[in-house]
């Protein structure tokens, strides 16, 4: 008689409950990785390895003794090369847990070392020698406990973190359930123009960055270089002056040595200082620790293209200063963007048609990556659907879209409420108005497995329909939400004909280190690269083949190590001969697609959402300046609510360099998962 072992010795030493479909499922996994025919043989050769462990072993097995039982049943039965392969996989596990050891992190949810990495360095708590304290289950179970109102909703809370199907923004994974307990992201500090204001505003913003908070400022009411200064009888210096001590005091803040610091910075296009303003970061190391963009109105937009005049208005008097050229100013726009990566463009009067609560106040500004416009002392938090979760069986899980739609918007909801506000001013606009950011990533990773190029009209239709259903079902809920708890206090003035308990519901937010904890894509943007090189560690280099890819790859039996290297080489499958077209054709990277493409996915996520998009417009070294402009146009006439452009080698830093097919890789900084390749961009 065989009996079944009841308990099983983890390798971190704990003791759990044996489970034998674990061996098959196992067995199984083997068996498909080899394209092995003999795949229902799974549960007999399950079986055998319970037998020879009973047999073997006296007592509880290890997960080490399961596993030498696998590969000996295996090789009896005449599966050497099934073997082979489970001793391979054996091994690159074992590399990776002594990856995550050197961390001193203990993983029991087998994320990537990169996440393990990331995790380690900013989001698990540690003691005063910067020993790990938590796991990653821990966290999650921190997170959860500290969010939820009530048992039910820290369990539901707590699922859809450890799946990795929804994660909230840094600031909640690092400071939910401790002292400092401030949750949000996004910021904006009005800057008025006086001296008092303008050092009341780096304040504010030294408190925010402590805490984990991006600032965005609009520093179009500070009046122009060289105007009079009544009470000295000296002259102004301008905003661009006073945008250093902001960008210098955020190198100093760090904040918190978890994070680095990042600001937004507006100038409204009609600011006599705005040439200035445009040609700011020609100069290398300038406003460092800022994203500009310029503030432009459809008066403006109108005269680009009517190639007429623009007036220039001094804010302290709103007298005319000078009329230009509207064009003019494009054109320096145009340049600037494209030798540099700045300025963007925010199209102010698009946000304002969209402003939620115009009787409260018009919007100037916005978070660092533009896709949260805010009022002054408004805050924000944000939370993205990972939707490389959502798909089933080669189609979108509509169902489990939903219910994730549901716990999403009551989680962003209620950090409103536990959230420890960095000002009064703060909290008592951000509770008025209940602006929630619920947003999406793994985009990318979505359309892989539905068989989609990401530059194809099915990938927009594929765009607006889970962004709209996402967009109707949160409204949904917030709007259930309202009828328990009651509408946002400002509702009454506002744009809604029905109760709703936030102002905003929906955002699509860039996802930097969550992608990389959740194991997806960053946001909406395409993948980077199918296969590159990660630098973990100085000196550590390790090599990440997309998940996807690789899994299609042993599927029609083109895998190997050695291709996985060639692709890393340029990161992109174009122009590699044993890789089948419809292969090449749905995993496109960001450098392979036109930019009009990335335009227009932009535009149909804007058209379901309530709050803006964070999208990179990529373009390879070499482009022409003229399709730089053709971008920025198409956005507008696309109603975006703004654009951002970067051309590869811009700029002298950034955290993705391309390789060549000679003797170098494709690679990236540990903490980059897509979009902008600028050092300043993924915040």
């Amino acid at each position: 008689m065989i009996f079944l072992p009841q308990k099983i010795r983890k390798r971190d030493g704990r003791i759990v409950d044996f489970d034998r479909a674990k061996i098959a499922k196992a067995i199984f996994k083997a068996f498909i990785a080899t394209k092995s025919q003999d795949g229902e043989r799974t549960e007999d050769l399950a079986g055998q390895v319970v037998e020879l462990l009973d047999k073997r072993i006296t007592g509880i097995p290890g997960v080490e003794d399961v596993q030498d039982a696998v590969e000996e049943v295996l090789i009896k039965n005449g599966y050497t090369g099934i073997a082979k392969a489970y001793i391979l996989y054996r091994e690159k596990r074992a590399q990776i847990r002594k990856a995550k050891e050197f961390f001193g992190v203990r993983d029991e949810l087998k994320m990537s070392v990169n996440a393990v990495h990331v995790l380690e360095r900013r989001y698990l708590l540690k003691d005063d020698k910067g020993e790990v304290l938590e796991t990653p289950l821990q966290l999650f179970e921190r997170i959860a406990k500290a969010v939820a109102l009530d048992p039910e909703s820290e369990e539901e809370f707590l699922n859809i973190l450890v799946n990795l199907e929804f994660l909230p923004n840094t600031p909640t994974l690092m400071n939910a359930g401790t002292d400092i307990g401030q949750l949000s992201a996004c910021f904006v500090i009005p800057v008025e123009d006086s001296l008092t204001s303008i050092f009341d505003a780096v304040k504010s913003m030294a408190l925010i960055q402590q805490s984990g908070g991006g600032t965005g400022f609009s520093f179009s009411r500070i009046r122009p270089k060289g105007d009079i200064v009544k009470s000295t009888q000296g002259v102004a210096s301008g905003p661009v002056s006073f945008m250093r001590v902001f960008d210098t005091t955020t190198d100093i803040i760090k904040q918190g040595g978890k994070r680095r610091g990042a600001n937004m910075g507006i100038l409204r296009a009609d600011h006599p200082d705005i040439i200035e303003f445009i040609t700011a970061k020609t100069k290398e190391g300038f406003l460092t620790n800022f994203n500009i963009s310029v503030a432009v109105d459809d008066k403006f937009m109108n005269a680009v293209r009517e190639d007429s005049d623009y007036e220039l208005i001094n804010p302290r008097n709103r007298k005319v200063v000078k009329k230009v050229k509207a064009r003019e100013i494009w054109n320096l726009i145009i340049t600037m963007a494209w030798r540099t990566g700045d300025p963007g463009i925010i199209f102010i009067d698009e946000i304002n048609r969209h402003n939620p609560t115009p009787h409260i106040g018009e919007i100037e500004s916005t978070n660092p990556c533009g896709e949260l416009p805010l009022l002054p002392y408004e805050s924000c938090n944000l939370g993205s659907i990972n939707l490389a979760k959502i798909v089933k069986n080669g189609s979108i899980d509509w169902e489990k879209l939903e219910k994730t739609v549901n716990i999403g918007v009551r989680f962003l909801d209620n950090i409103i409420d536990i959230n420890k506000y960095p000002l009064p001013q703060i909290e008592e606009i951000t509770k008025a108005n209940r602006k929630i950011g619920l947003g999406v990533m793994g985009f990318a990773d979505m359309l892989v497995q539905l068989g989609i190029s990401y530059d194809s009209e099915e990938a927009l239709k594929t765009a607006e329909e889970v962004m709209g259903f996402i967009q109707e079902k949160s409204h949904i809920s917030s709007e259930r939400l309202a009828q328990v708890r009651g509408a946002f206090p400002n509702f009454p003035g506002s744009i809604y004909k029905k109760p709703i308990r936030n102002s905003t519901v929906t955002t699509v937010a860039p996802t930097g280190t969550i992608s990389i904890i959740g194991g997806c894509s960053s946001g909406i943007e395409p993948l980077f690269a199918v296969s590159f090189v990660r630098n973990v560690l100085e000196g550590t280099k390790l090599i990440e083949v997309n998940p996807y890819f690789e899994s299609v790859a042993k599927e029609r039996g083109f895998y190997s190590e050695e291709l996985m290297m060639k692709i890393a080489k340029t990161g992109t499958l174009a122009g590699i001969k044993e890789i089948p077209d419809d292969v090449k054709r749905v995993f496109v990277t960001a450098f392979d697609i036109a930019p009009r493409w990335h335009v227009k996915m932009q535009a149909a996520f804007q058209k379901y959402s309530d709050n803006a998009v964070s999208k990179t417009i990529n373009f390879p070294n070499d482009v022409d300046i003229k399709e730089v402009e053709t971008a920025f146009m198409l956005a507008y006439e696309l109603k975006c609510k703004g654009i951002t452009v970067y051309r590869y080698g811009s700029k002298s830093r950034q955290v993705l360099y391309l390789g060549d097919s000679m003797d170098k890789y494709v690679s990236v900084d540990s903490e980059y998962s897509g979009g902008c390749a600028a050092q300043v961009c993924p915040v």
